[in-house]
C-alpha cells in the first residue's frame, strides 16, 4: 500500500537567508519552505534522497502563493556517483514535467497543491524549477516551493505485493479463500489505496503533536478491525475526527502566535500560547477519560520528529506500543457513550493574515487517474499527469462532484442511469412528455457515458422519424430535444460536448430540411443554443475553445442559417470588460473569420455595426484583442474605402499620437498606395543627403573652374584684355584680387558694395535685393523667379495652394475653381518660349538674364515693390552693369546660389535659394 516516503535534502542550487532548502524536510502550518535567492539564474535544482529505494506513485507540490516557477522538471535516479556529481543530467531519468498556474486570479492570495501521478523507480529525486511567473509582488523573480510530499511504496515490497496478487488470484481460481470476505472492495483492502493521512494537506493544516495522535490512534483502529472489536473501532473514528478538528484549530492558533511574534506583539503572543496549552490539556484530559491517551501518545512537540525521514505507519520505523488487548482493560467500549470533546470545534479553514504568509489557501487535487492529450509531443516533453483545482473557479456543471467523476470512471455498474430527482422531474417535465423519462434521464445522469449514450439515442429516433410525422408532433421532439442539447452544451466532458454539437447539426441541416419545417424552427434552434456556444469559447479548455469557435463558424455557413443573420448579430455585441480573456479573443476571431466568408452584402455585418464594435474593440485591455481590431478596420478599408473614415477620429498629429490609430492610418496609406509617414521621412532624408552631395560637386566644380581662371590669367601677357560679346573682364581688370573676388557681392543681382558685411548681405537679401522677395505665408525670402514653385512645394502653407493649368501660377484652393471658371488669367507660355512673373502675371523671354532684366530695369516688372527703393538709393546702377557684374562668375546666378552664404542668409541646395530671417 502507497505510503508517506521519507527524505533528506541531499543539495540545492542555492538559497536566500532563512528559507534553506531543508526547510522542504518539516511538515507543519508554520513551515516556510525553500526559496531561491534573489535575481538568480535559472534553472534552479533541488536534488532529494528518500530513506529506501521505492517506487514513487504520487508526488504533491506546495506551491508559493506569488513565487511561482512557471514549469518544475522531474527526474530520478538509482543512485549518485562516489564522487557525489548531482547535476549530471546523465545519471538521471527524466520523468517529465508539470506547469503551475500563475495565479492572476486569486490575486496571488492563494497557493496551489499541484498532485502528481507517476510510476517510477529510484532513491533520488531532482527538482528542476523553470523561470518564474511575472508579477507585483516578485520584485526579485524568484522561484519558491513551501512544502513537498512523495507517496509510495518501498521497491522490494512492490514486488512482493505483485507476486501476492499472484498468487491470491491463483487461490481465488481454485476456491480458496483464506481472506475475510467482510473486508472485500474495501479502500483499506486496495493495492492502490493512500491514506489521507498521508497526505500533504493533512500535514498542513494540523498541528504536528495531534497530527502525530491521530496516526497512532489510526492505527490501532485497523488493529480493532482486523481483530473484529468494531464498537472500539468505532470510537476510534470518532476519537480521529474529533482530533483533526482540534488539530486544525491548534494549527490556527500557532500561526497567530508566529505572526504575533514577527509583529512583535508578546501579550498577544503569550495569550495565544495559553489558549492553546488549555485547549490542548483540556482535549487530552478527554482523550485520557475514555482510555484513548497514553504516555506514548502524549510526546511533547520538542520530542516529535517534525522531519519525515520516516513513515509513522511502516513497520520497520514504529517503536513499540501497548497492544490492543492491554489498552480495552483500561476501559470498557460503552464508556464511550458521550461525545469524546465537550466543546466540539467547528469545521475551520486555516486562513493566515496578510502579515503573515504561512499558508494562505490549500488547493485539492481531484483526479487520481487524470487523462492527458499529449500522445502529439515527444515522450520527454509529455506533461506528467496532473489535476489542479483554482479556488474561485466557476465550474461549468454544478452537478458533476468528485463522488460523480469517480462514479463516471466506473461507469455503467448499475446498468441503468440513476432516477431524476425532484428538480430534474420539474424542470425537464415538457422534455419528458416528448422524448420519455428513460432518455431524460440519461441526458441529467452523473455518468458521462450515459450523457453521452442519451445524445447519440435521441440522434437515432431523430434520423428514423417518418416524413408523415404531424408537424406539432415534430416541433415538440425539436424544442425537448435543443433543451436537451443546451445542456449538454455545458457539460464538461468533451465527448458529451462533441455530441451536443453533432446532433444540433443533424437537427439544422437534416431533420429540419427534411421534414420541410418553417424558419422559425431554424431560428430557434440557433437562439437558444448560440449564446452558450459563444460562452464555451472563453472555457478554460484550449480544445474546447477551439471546437466550439469552429463550428459556430461552421454553423453560420449553413444555408439553413446564413439567410437568418443571426449569428452575425452576436458577434457585433459589445466586449464586457469583465469577460474573460479567452471569450473575447474567440469573439474577435469568429468576426474576423466570418467577416472574409460572408462579408458585409446581406449577411448580418453591416459598416455601421462591425466598425462600431471594432473602434470600441481598440480600447481592450487585452492586447491580441486590439490587434484583432485593427486587422478588422483594415480589411474593411480595402472593401469600402472613404466609407470607413467617419467611424475614426480625425488624421492629425493628436490622433497619430496612439499608436493603433498611427498603424490604422499607416495601414491606410499602403492600402491607398500612399507612402506613410516613415517612408516620406525616409524620402526626405535620402533627397536632403542627395542635395547637400550635389552641392558638394558643385562646389567643387566651381573651385576647379576657378583654379583654371587663374591659370589662363597667368598666361596672359601683361596688359589689358577685354572678352569679346559682352562678357566681364577678369578680376584684375576690375582691380580685385582672385582671392577676394566673391567679397561685398551680393551673388542674385550682381551689385557690389564696402557695406555688404556678413550683417550688411542679410539686410541686402532681407529688405533690398531686387531678385528676391518675402513670401507673405511663411515669412521667407526666396527667389521672385522660383516663387511659384515655392507655394506649391515648400511653404508651410503649401496644402492651401493648387495649381491654375492655363496660367501655372499658385492660387488659393478655395478660389481655384472660380478662377478657372472665370478664365481671367493671362495664360502661361511654355518655359521654353517664355519666361513666367509671380508678380505682374506677364510673359517674357526666357532665359536667367531676362529675369534680372525683367525685375530690375525701369522698364521691367511693375510689381516689384524693391525697385523704387534701390533706384533711389542707387541711382547710377544699370542693369547691364549688374549683369555684367554678376556674369564674371564662372557660372552666371545659379553657380551662384551654390557658394556658401553668411550666417542668416539663403541657404538651399536648389537652385533656387531662400532663407529664413
Amino acid at each position: 500500500m502507497p505510503h508517506k516516503i521519507g527524505f533528506v535534502v541531499v543539495s540545492s542550487s542555492g538559497h536566500e537567508d532563512g528559507f534553506s532548502a531543508r526547510e522542504l524536510m518539516i511538515h507543519a502550518p508554520t513551515v516556510s519552505g525553500w526559496r531561491s535567492p534573489r535575481f538568480c539564474q535559472f534553472p534552479q535544482e533541488i536534488v532529494l534522497q528518500m530513506v529506501e529505494r521505492c517506487r514513487i506513485r504520487k508526488l504533491q507540490l506546495l506551491a508559493h502563493q506569488y513565487m511561482i516557477s512557471s514549469k518544475i522538471e522531474f527526474y530520478i535516479s538509482e543512485s549518485l556517483p562516489e564522487y557525489f556529481a548531482p547535476y549530471q543530467a546523465e545519471r538521471f531519468r527524466r520523468l517529465g514535467y508539470v506547469s503551475l498556474c500563475d495565479n492572476e486570479k486569486t490575486g496571488c492570495k492563494a497557493r496551489e497543491l499541484k498532485s502528481v501521478y507517476v510510476d517510477a523507480v529510484g532513491q533520488f529525486l531532482k527538482l528542476i524549477f523553470h523561470q518564474n511567473h511575472a508579477n507585483k509582488y516578485n520584485i526579485y523573480n524568484q522561484v519558491a516551493l513551501v512544502a513537498i510530499n512523495i507517496i509510495g511504496d518501498p521497491a522490494d515490497f512492490s514486488d512482493e505485493s505483485n507476486t501476492a496478487s499472484r498468487e491470491k488470484l491463483i487461490d481465488h481460481y481454485l476456491g480458496h479463500n483464506s481472506e475475510d470476505p467482510a473486508l472485500e472492495g474495501t479502500y483499506a483492502r486496495r493495492s492502490d489505496y493512500i491514506s489521507p493521512l498521508d497526505d500533504l494537506a493533512f500535514d498542513m493544516y494540523q498541528d504536528p503533536e495531534v497530527a502525530q495522535i491521530i496516526r497512532k490512534l489510526d492505527e490501532r483502529k485497523q488493529e480493532a478491525v482486523q481483530k473484529e472489536r468494531y464498537d472500539y473501532a468505532k470510537k476510534l473514528k470518532q476519537a480521529i475526527a474529533d482530533l483533526q478538528k482540534v488539530g486544525e484549530r491548534l494549527g490556527r492558533y500557532e500561526v497567530e502566535k508566529r505572526c504575533a511574534v514577527e509583529k512583535e506583539d508578546y501579550d498577544l503572543a503569550k495569550e495565544k500560547k495559553q489558549q492553546m496549552e488549555q485547549y490542548r490539556a483540556e482535549v487530552y484530559e478527554q482523550l485520557e477519560l475514555h482510555s484513548l491517551l497514553d504516555a506514548e501518545l502524549m510526546r511533547r512537540p520538542l520530542d516529535l520528529p517534525l522531519r519525515p525521514l520516516a513513515r509513522s505507519g511502516s513497520p520497520r520505523h514504529q517503536k513499540p506500543m501497548p497492544s490492543l488487548s492491554q489498552l480495552e482493560e483500561r476501559g470498557t467500549e460503552n464508556q464511550f457513550a458521550e461525545p469524546v470533546l465537550q466543546e466540539k470545534p467547528s469545521s475551520y479553514s486555516l486562513t493566515i493574515s496578510p502579515q503573515y504568509s504561512a499558508v494562505d489557501q490549500l488547493l485539492p487535487a481531484t483526479d487520481p487517474h487524470p487523462k492527458t492529450n499529449a500522445e502529439s509531443l515527444p515522450y520527454d516533453e509529455r506533461p506528467l499527469p496532473a489535476i489542479r483545482k483554482h479556488h474561485g473557479e466557476a465550474v461549468v456543471e454544478p452537478e458533476m462532484s468528485d463522488a460523480d467523476i469517480s462514479d463516471a470512471r466506473r461507469g455503467g455498474l448499475s446498468g441503468e442511469p440513476e432516477p431524476l430527482t425532484e428538480k430534474a422531474l420539474r424542470e425537464a417535465s415538457s422534455a419528458i412528455d416528448v422524448l420519455g423519462e428513460t432518455l431524460v434521464a440519461g441526458a441529467y445522469s452523473k455518468t458521462w457515458s450515459y450523457r453521452e449514450d442519451a445524445l447519440l439515442a435521441l440522434y437515432k429516433k431523430l434520423m428514423e422519424m417518418p416524413v408523415g410525422t404531424p408537424k406539432e408532433d415534430l416541433k415538440n421532439t425539436l424544442r425537448a430535444s435543443i433543451f436537451l442539447i443546451r445542456r449538454a452544451i455545458k457539460d464538461i466532458v468533451t465527448s458529451v460536448f462533441q455530441a451536443s454539437l453533432k446532433l444540433l447539426k443533424m437537427i439544422i441541416t437534416q431533420y429540419i430540411p427534411k421534414h420541410k419545417l418553417s424558419k422559425l424552427e431554424t431560428a430557434h434552434c440557433v437562439e437558444r443554443t448560440i449564446p452558450i456556444l459563444l460562452t464555451r469559447t472563453g472555457d478554460s479548455s484550449a480544445r474546447l475553445r477551439v471546437t466550439a469557435a469552429n463550428f459556430i463558424q461552421e454553423m453560420a455557413l449553413f444555408k439553413e442559417v446564413k439567410s437568418l443573420q443571426i449569428i452575425p448579430s452576436y458577434l457585433v455585441q459589445p466586449l464586457k470588460a469583465n469577460s474573460s480573456v479567452h471569450l473575447a479573443m474567440s469573439q474577435m476571431g469568429l468576426l474576423a473569420r466570418l467577416l472574409k466568408d460572408l462579408g458585409t452584402g446581406s449577411s448580418g455585418f453591416t459598416i455601421d455595426n462591425v466598425m462600431k464594435f471594432s473602434v470600441s474593440s481598440l480600447e481592450h485591455r487585452v492586447y491580441e484583442v486590439r490587434e484583432t481590431a485593427v486587422r478588422i478596420i483594415l480589411d474593411m478599408y480595402r472593401q469600402h474605402q472613404a466609407s470607413i473614415l467617419e467611424y475614426l477620429p480625425p488624421d492629425d498629429s493628436n490622433t497619430r499620437k496612439n499608436i493603433l490609430y498611427k498603424t490604422i492610418f499607416e495601414g491606410f496609406a499602403k492600402i491607398d498606395g500612399r507612402p506613410t509617414d516613415a517612408e516620406m521621412r525616409a524620402r526626405r532624408k535620402a533627397a536632403t543627403e542627395e542635395a547637400e552631395k550635389q552641392k558638394k560637386e558643385e562646389i567643387k566644380a566651381l573651385q576647379g573652374q576657378l583654379a583654371a581662371l587663374k591659370e589662363i590669367q597667368a598666361e596672359v601677357q601683361v596688359g589689358s584684355k577685354h572678352i569679346q560679346g559682352g562678357k566681364a573682364a577678369p578680376a584684375e581688370a576690375l582691380g580685385i584680387p582672385d582671392e577676394h573676388y566673391l567679397d561685398n557681392l551680393c551673388i542674385f543681382c550682381g551689385e557690389r558694395s564696402e557695406s555688404f558685411t556678413e550683417e550688411g548681405l542679410d539686410l541686402h537679401y532681407w529688405k533690398h535685393c531686387l531678385m528676391l522677395t518675402r513670401c507673405d505665408h511663411c515669412k521667407q525670402v526666396v527667389e521672385i523667379s522660383s516663387l511659384t514653385e515655392h507655394l506649391l512645394t515648400e511653404c508651410d502653407k503649401k496644402d492651401g495652394f493648387g495649381k491654375c493649368y492655363r496660367c501655372s501660377e499658385a492660387v488659393f484652393k478655395e478660389e481655384l475653381p472660380r478662377h478657372i471658371k472665370n478664365k481671367e488669367c493671362n495664360p502661361a507660355k511654355p518655359e521654353k518660349l517664355a519666361n513666367r512673373c509671380p508678380l505682374c502675371h506677364e510673359n517674357f523671354s526666357p532665359g536667367e538674364e531676362a529675369w534680372k532684366a525683367h525685375l530690375m530695369s525701369l522698364a521691367g516688372c511693375t510689381m516689384n515693390l524693391r525697385k523704387t527703393h534701390i533706384l533711389q538709393k542707387a541711382p547710377a546702377l544699370q542693369p547691364g552693369k549688374s549683369s555684367a557684374v554678376a556674369a564674371s562668375g564662372p557660372s552666371g546666378s545659379k553657380a551662384g546660389s551654390k557658394i556658401p552664404t553668411p550666417k542668416g542668409g539663403l541657404s538651399k541646395s536648389s537652385s533656387r535659394t531662400h532663407a529664413r530671417r
